[in-house]
């Protein structure tokens, strides 16, 4: 019936009428058509422009097999993951709605399209890190809760209430994700040069995340350089014992502990009371018992704590007393109470700061080396001391106080836990002896060496000992010198001065100053190494001799003292040739001899790899480990990094009250002297053996895929041991590895009744924190070669 009226009201119509009709639809389907293809063509060149400038900036990145894979996963996820959902390819505009219409598509999408750093180590970000300057907008909007940095807070617990905070980690992805989700016709064109521009920041800004993207954010990994230009400690010494087999627990999850029951019970150094081994020597004529004899298999069990521990006293109060059950011995006291070495006093053990070149206080003997050579700059010029035979390490203790690092050594001998009492203060401190090796640093690093009536015999056999020293110390170093020979008459003392200046004279060491301390009454000596080969070349005869070129004055694990001299660097290229900069100042340059042609650990040229890994770790120690990890710094003084490579660590934490030793690993790339360079300290080791110091000497450690080389390398079950021995109660590690290991140790640890504070996970990187807690198996285990 409509048609028919229709039709009828049609035929009354004239045909101009008709045609007019027809006339004004054809131009209003045309009008709308040309509008349609117009918003369509107008849509395709912002997207053609939006992908020109994006790969003009991305030429910038070095092609490689893995960048190209990655920019081609990157371009196509967002795709794939759409067409996942749906069996027909959406078209842009259905793109766009998708993103419209669901949220978790936009979310889904940004986390695929997030990358990993690339072979290079040129970390790439995901799309929501480009909105970072709408940070606070972000958050109110998602209510996420951020650390300053933007940085999400993981799940953790307090180290004080032990209250568990909310795990926020996920959500402070999806709030980027939110923006990533976006597409330019969402942001309109005005937006799509801020987007180009903000590319182009990221690659100058790195993200603010607890655990970065890939094992080292913008670092690369290690292995696929293989150490770069450098050569490992290994290689050097000529001397890398051959890898253990591992012997792991056949059930993983099913692991057993038992106290080790040796001679030295509570203060038992696997490596130093191996008596088995000792009773084989054929000599100790030359301190061969105080040297480091490593049973073949190391010890799995954990070292039993002393009756009444408890936590150690914080610094700086821990420099003038500590528990004295913590540390129960009294014979120093006893032996040395009258030098202000150490006294009993109710139940602590205090350190008036004494020593016996300084009876009234280290500091008036630090300043008076000073006023006699005020070349010697402490803190400044003079940043990384070595003091041989510290006693108590009050020396090293109160330099602290001149903003001057100090590696004290001593043997584990006759002064009862010398040591022990120097770490348990808050001083850094190894056991080691000046035997028939070298000892474990390289060669040419510190700015001075110090003995005090260190009871060392420098002259005898050829200067052997004291030219140890002389490869140790930098060329223009200064040898500090307060012994009995120096400002007493006795025969004896008269005979080690001649000899003393017979040898330091053929050494060409410089006798700049012979001063009197009236207020200790002692005389010290200062003498200065050189700078050049002039002195040696010109020689009446070569003794002590030059050792041969191919001696490299570096290599220090295992190798045998030599009565030599090596030559000193001359070329304004090599290490050694200039003095570093001034402190601190010389903890952020880049090393003078390190050069853009050599490979750096990570790739990259040696002098970009050095700063790429500064500016990473002062990321992860600003954005995570002082906020997101619950620990308590006040509580923390002693901390190692169990594998440091440039010092990156030591270095970002150098604002807090803590010093780190810096452990190199024999196989490890050789970065042990950059690490000096910069005014920290380290030291060379091999983790399939024990490390040398005292049980619970430190209060954190610090562990960077170093467990996942051992797993392949030795007995992992025994590192384990070792971490457990080296750490104290209420002490803590952070360990960054692999998945599998931050699981293996995540059950290893609880099995140890250790409290797990926090786990992240990652791209199959994992971080861990755990805290070691005082509790002891009650069944015992006989170490049999470490009775006496």
């Amino acid at each position: 019936m409509a048609l028919g009226k229709y039709s009828r009201v049609d035929g009354r119509k004239s045909s101009s009428g008709y045609c007019s009709t027809v006339t004004i639809v054809v131009f209003v389907a045309l009008c709308l058509v040309g509008v349609w293809m117009m918003t369509s063509s107008s849509v395709v060149p912002v997207q053609t422009s939006d992908v020109s400038q994006e790969n003009k900036n991305e030429v910038k990145t070095p092609v490689t097999e893995s960048n190209v894979e990655n920019k081609n996963d990157a371009t196509n996820n967002e795709d794939s993951n759409n067409a996942s959902e749906d069996n027909n390819t959406p078209t842009d505009e259905g793109k766009q709605k998708q993103f419209e219409d669901n949220p978790d598509t936009s979310e889904e999408t940004a986390k695929n399209t997030e990358e990993m750093p690339d072979q290079n180590g040129n970390e790439k970000k995901d799309d929501g890190e480009e909105k970072k300057e709408d940070g606070s907008k972000d958050e109110s909007e998602n209510g996420e809760k951020k650390n300053g940095d933007g940085e999400p807070q993981v799940e953790n617990r307090d180290s004080e209430s032990g209250e568990t905070k909310e795990n926020t980690s996920d959500d402070s992805e999806k709030k980027s994700e939110d923006d990533s989700g976006k597409t330019d016709g969402e942001k309109g064109e005005g937006q799509i040069e801020e987007k180009v521009e903000n590319k182009k920041d990221e690659k100058k800004d790195n993200s603010s995340e607890v655990f970065p993207s890939g094992a080292q954010s913008e670092l690369s990994d290690e292995s696929t350089t293989q150490g770069g230009s450098f050569s490992t400690q290994a290689k050097e010494s000529k001397n890398e014992n051959e890898a253990q087999k591992s012997s792991q627990s056949k059930n993983q999850n099913n692991y057993s502990w038992k106290l080790c029951n040796t001679s030295a019970g509570p203060d038992y150094i696997p490596c130093l009371d191996n008596f088995e081994a000792i009773r084989k020597l054929h000599t100790t004529k030359h301190y061969e018992h105080r040297e480091r004899h490593c049973p073949e298999n190391p010890p799995t069990c954990l070292v039993p704590l002393p009756e009444g521990y408890q936590r150690s006293i914080e610094w700086p109060t821990s420099r003038e007393k500590i528990w004295y059950h913590n540390v129960p011995h009294t014979k120093l006291a006893e032996v040395k109470g009258h030098q202000n070495w150490v006294k009993v006093s109710g139940e602590y053990l205090t350190f008036p700061g004494g020593g016996t070149q300084f009876k009234h206080g280290a500091l008036h003997y630090i300043d008076f080396i000073q006023q006699s050579v005020p070349e010697i700059a402490w803190g400044k010029r003079s940043r990384v001391v070595l003091d041989v035979g510290c006693g108590v390490a009050s020396f090293g203790g109160f330099l602290f106080d001149r903003d001057v690092l100090t590696m004290s050594l001593a043997p584990k001998d006759e002064h009862e836990a010398q040591v022990q009492f120097a770490l348990e203060r808050g001083i850094p401190a190894i056991s080691a002896v000046m035997g028939t090796k070298r000892l474990p640093y390289p060669g040419i690093v510190f700015d001075v060496v110090h003995c005090a009536r260190c009871r060392v015999p420098w002259h005898i056999e050829g200067g052997k000992l004291l030219l140890e020293l002389n490869r140790l110390l930098r060329p223009g170093g200064f040898f500090v010198w307060s012994a009995t020979p120096i400002y007493q008459k006795l025969p004896e003392d008269v005979e080690i001065w001649e000899a003393m200046k017979q040898l330091t004279q053929a050494m060409c060491w410089e006798l700049v100053s012979i001063t009197k301390d009236r207020v200790n009454g002692v005389g010290i000596a200062l003498y200065r190494k050189p700078m050049s080969n002039e002195c040696y070349e010109q020689r009446p005869k070569s003794d002590p001799p030059l050792c041969q070129d191919s001696d490299d004055p570096s290599a220090a694990w295992n190798v045998p003292l030599q009565a030599c001299m090596h030559k000193l660097p001359v070329a304004s290229s090599e290490r050694g040739s200039q003095w570093p900069e001034q402190w601190p100042a010389r903890v952020e340059k880049v090393p003078y001899w390190l050069s853009s042609s050599e490979v750096g650990v990570y790739g990259k040229p040696a002098p970009e790899d050095f700063e790429a890994d500064y500016k990473h770790w002062k990321r992860v120690v600003n954005n995570s480990y002082l906020n997101g990890l619950g620990i308590n710094w006040s509580n923390v003084r002693n901390a190692m990094d169990m594998r440091a490579v440039y010092g990156g660590l030591a270095a970002a934490m150098r604002e807090l009250n803590v010093w780190v030793m810096n452990i190199v690993s024999i196989d490890a790339p050789d970065t042990l002297p950059i690490i000096y360079e910069r005014g920290l300290f380290g030291i060379y080791h091999d983790w399939c053996e024990s490390f040398s110091t005292y049980p619970r000497s430190y209060d954190l450690l610090h562990a960077d895929h170093l467990f996942s080389k051992i797993k392949t390398k030795c007995n992992f079950m025994a590192l384990v041991a070792e971490v457990d021995r080296i750490l104290r109660p209420e002490g803590k590690i952070i360990v960054r590895d692999t998945v599998e290991i931050i699981s293996e140790l995540e059950n290893i640890f609880k099995s140890m009744q250790w409290d797990i504070r926090m786990t992240y996970s990652k791209d199959k990187e994992g971080l861990l924190c755990a805290q070691k807690t005082m509790w002891r198996p009650k069944d015992e285990e006989t170490v049999t070669y470490a009775i006496a």
